[in-house]
């Protein structure tokens, strides 16, 4: 009789366990969450990059595909494509700057047109391309980073400060 109470109670845990895991994708207590969070980040960061690169190469609505981009680099710095978002949000920031597209920078709020100025817009251009070619040395997008600085003066040189 013991020897059947314990076996129903092993029973009872393998089988608990496993529903755990089935529910989770973990049994209970192993630490899975950061996982499941870089894929959740992965997942919401490529989709704001497949939105920016439609604005960005079938709309010419490089405001659009800068905002999309800004927020993405400064909220997903771990992003395994970061270097294509640092290459859209640096291109579309000069295209604005240069008045090209189909959306002009935004002239108000006063507190807000201080950012979309050209030479504001010029400097976050040179910010992004120079990390592309500064972080990314085997990036498809270097070339044509490299060719933009030159276009926009050279590289911005790194801050040793922020370091």
């Amino acid at each position: 009789m013991r020897k059947s109470i314990l076996a129903m109670f092993a029973l009872a845990f393998v089988f608990s366990s496993s529903a755990a895991r089935a529910q989770s994708g973990s049994v209970a207590g192993e630490r899975s969450a950061p996982a499941v969070k870089d894929a959740d980040s992965e997942k919401s960061a490529r989709h704001e990059l497949e939105v920016a690169r439609h604005y960005f190469h079938n709309k010419k609505a490089y405001l659009a595909a800068y905002m999309r981009m800004d927020e993405l680099i400064a909220g997903y710095p771990e992003f395994s494509h970061l270097d294509e978002a640092l290459y859209i949000a640096g291109m579309s920031g000069l295209y604005l700057s240069e008045g090209k597209g189909k959306q002009q920078a935004p002239k108000s709020p006063a507190e807000k047109a201080a950012e979309f100025t050209p030479e504001a817009l010029r400097d976050k251009a040179r910010e992004y391309l120079s990390r592309i070619v500064n972080d990314y040395p085997n990036s498809d997008f270097r070339k044509e980073a490299q060719a933009a600085l030159a276009q926009l003066d050279g590289e911005k040189p790194k801050d040793d400060k922020k370091q």
